[in-house]
């Protein structure tokens, strides 16, 4: 395409005038989305500076054949590493603020269109080595992939198992001989199978495996193994690795297959800091195997504040589209109103943007959860692990398919335009929906949820202490009270429901226990029960968590119409919460026509108070077009003249007669005169 630009210099009317007349200023929204007026400023300084000079065609990677997109996501990837280094050598000399902290951030993405093959490096392996090997392991070998000197990933799931992790094939022999290990993946099944970078970006891996002494089992570790050779990046003997082909989403990201045979590493390759293999093969277990998957703990904790991200960015391409798009007069004689004044349009908009912030506050607590964890684990305290574990399975299974479902809810507001590649809502869904899968299938993890709290379930039975995301089961067995319809009521609703369901889940568990099933196959047959408790009890975390950081907010926060933006979130996010849950609050609680009917009332009228701040309070979350990379999302509002831009730049396009019409088309229609 050729000539003049037709996407024009101002913004558009009807988005200028939705952000003239909100009700508070969006600098108060998004310092305080971003932590703070000194981070926003930080964000924003480091997007200025990433995406300075970013090519324009970057965009139009999708029409790329498979292996050129690998090529551009390398050759984008190692650009933003490089802005990276340089910027933190510029701002923090010494520091990790910037590089590598931000190279797996959402706030630079927009520079790697095509998507991260190391993205796992930083986000997962070098925080799993600096937890899981011993300093002079560290020395030798975690420093160099935190320094980027070689690349890695980390290789757990199996083709033939992934989220049962006591099912792994991948062996790992110990020698004595040799004081080596000898890896294989004796069947098909067990090649390694998904890790992002393993197919030809990765030349070092973590390899999780089933350790044999003796060929005595002593249950999966770690261990980190070279892959490819570090010059002619050549695979090494033994070793069978490559793509495993075109996926729904992340395209460029280059997960890959391993295959190991008879691989020998030393045993100092195995990652020893909490379980150890000595020379003479004496094996010292872990004083807490789940240490073992501590690194995914971090991961969901990361998955769900990507979930809150994904959904915020979605939110806000549908919502600036759906002020700008005018269709279907409410009253016959009038014009065509902006799509967003319909309020079945508003329920479709609104929700989405209350979720995207409640998760947003719930994966801040429970980051500051894992970091507190963290320090306790190096103090050799492990108390607290059991209830991380579960709150960070409660989550990512609830925000990845909270976003994957809202994401789609929002591509279907928009109509047809939705659907184009162009609008950026398909890559969005599935980079959300892919996470309802990897790190942890979400029934598997929320029925991991159901058994924690059978555990939890007991404790109320003896009167042990609870953890303090379950002290609210203590309640199940009292009356719940008056309903009053206030926040802390409608919260305690879905406490005292997820209280009653674990109850009845253990019923359950216990009358087939005693009916003479086995304990796992009682587990088994309570699966479902599991999960709806499982669901209840994150449903109420998230809520809990929100009226608290509100609660907070209110203490401390001068700005009334900001404040009074955040109380339409909550009572929005708070009462439909509830709605949606009705049916298993009314098993436990009995609540008259009138009660639930003002909850519909309710519903509607805050639908109506945020309808004026809703453009801005997208324009609150601070996404840069480049970021966004939609046609019907961007700032300006312009989103007829960028569809059709987008159009004409399609490779298509670029000539009038397509060759295929000589070749196959003229013919064949030549061929019936």
């Amino acid at each position: 395409m050729s000539g003049k630009s037709l996407i024009p210099a101002t913004v558009n009317p009807d988005l200028q005038k939705e952000r003239n007349a909100a009700s508070f200023k969006v600098e108060d929204f998004a310092s305080w989305w971003h932590g703070g007026a000194e981070k926003l400023k930080f964000k924003r300084d480091v997007e200025n500076y990433m995406f300075q000079d970013l090519k324009e065609d970057a965009d139009l990677f999708l029409y790329k054949s498979h292996k050129d997109i690998y090529e551009q996501s390398i050759m984008e990837s190692i650009e933003a590493a490089k802005k990276l280094r340089k910027l933190q050598e510029e701002r923090n000399p010494g520091g990790d603020d910037i590089w590598p902290t931000l190279y797996s951030s959402i706030h630079v993405a927009g520079a790697m269109k095509a998507g991260n093959p190391f993205g796992v490096q930083f986000a997962m392996v070098v925080k799993a080595l600096k937890q899981q090997s011993t300093d002079e392991q560290y020395e030798e070998f975690g420093k160099r992939v935190a320094n980027f000197e070689i690349s890695a990933t980390y290789a757990q799931t199996e083709l033939g198992h992934g989220t049962f992790l006591r099912g792994l094939e991948t062996r790992a022999d110990y020698d004595r001989k040799t004081d080596e290990f000898i890896l294989n993946t004796p069947t098909i099944s067990a090649y390694k199978w998904w890790p992002g970078g393993l197919g030809h970006s990765s030349n070092y891996c973590i390899v999780v495996a089933q350790l044999y002494i003796d060929n005595d089992p002593k249950g999966v570790q770690m261990f980190f193994v070279q892959v490819r050779d570090e010059e002619t990046h050549m695979p090494l003997p033994g070793i069978d690795i490559g793509d495993i082909g075109k996926k729904m989403g992340f395209y460029g990201v280059n997960n890959g297959f391993l295959g190991l045979k008879n691989v020998r590493i030393p045993r100092t390759r195995m990652l020893m800091r909490n379980a150890k293999v000595h020379p003479d093969g004496t094996f010292v277990k872990s004083p807490a195997s789940v240490l073992t998957y501590f690194a995914m703990v971090y991961v969901r904790c990361l998955i769900a504040s990507n979930a809150s991200t994904l959904i915020s960015m979605a939110a806000t391409i549908a919502t600036r589209y759906s002020a700008v798009r005018r269709q279907s007069p409410i009253n016959p004689n009038e014009p065509e109103p902006q799509i967003i004044d319909h309020v079945t349009q508003q329920m479709k908009l609104f929700p989405e943007i209350a979720t995207g912030v409640a998760y947003r506050l719930a994966s801040n607590y429970l980051m500051s959860l894992y970091v507190l964890t963290s320090k306790e684990i190096e103090g050799g305290e492990y108390g607290r692990l059991p209830e991380m574990h579960a709150m960070a399975c409660s989550l990512k299974a609830l925000s990845s398919y909270d976003s994957t479902n809202g994401i789609e809810r929002l591509r279907l507001a928009c109509g047809g335009h939705g659907y184009l590649t162009s609008a950026n809502l398909g890559n969005l869904f599935v980079g959300a929906t892919a996470s309802c899968t990897y790190e942890g299938e979400n029934t598997v993890l929320l029925l991991q949820v159901g058994r924690y709290l059978m555990k939890s379930w007991r404790n109320v039975i003896s009167g042990k202490p609870l953890a303090p995301t379950t002290a609210y089961l203590a309640e199940a067995n009292k009356d719940f009270g008056n309903w009053t319809g206030s926040w802390e009521n409608l919260v305690k609703a879905l406490q005292f429901s997820a209280a009653r369901k674990t109850r009845t889940a253990y019923e359950s568990l216990s009358q087939r226990l005693k009916s003479g099933q086995t304990e796992h196959e009682a587990a088994n047959n309570t699966g479902i029960e599991f999960i709806q408790a499982a669901e209840l009890h994150g449903r109420a975390f998230i809520a809990d968590t929100f009226l608290k950081q509100f609660r907070s907010l209110q203490a401390n926060s001068g700005s009334v119409s900001f404040n009074k933006v955040i109380e339409n979130l909550l009572e929005l996010f708070l009462v439909q919460t509830v709605l949606k849950f009705m049916g298993d609050i009314l098993m436990f609680k009995r609540l008259t026509p009138i009660e639930i009917s003002s909850l519909q009332t309710r519903l509607e009228e805050v639908l109506t108070k945020i309808r004026p701040d809703a453009v801005a309070i997208c324009d609150g979350f601070d996404y840069r077009d480049c970021t966004l990379a939609s046609t019907l999302g961007s700032y300006d509002g312009n989103v007829y003249e960028r569809l059709f831009e987008a159009a004409k730049k399609s490779p298509l396009n670029q000539q009038p007669v397509p060759k295929s019409f000589h070749e196959h088309l003229k013919p064949f229609m030549k061929s019936n005169l």
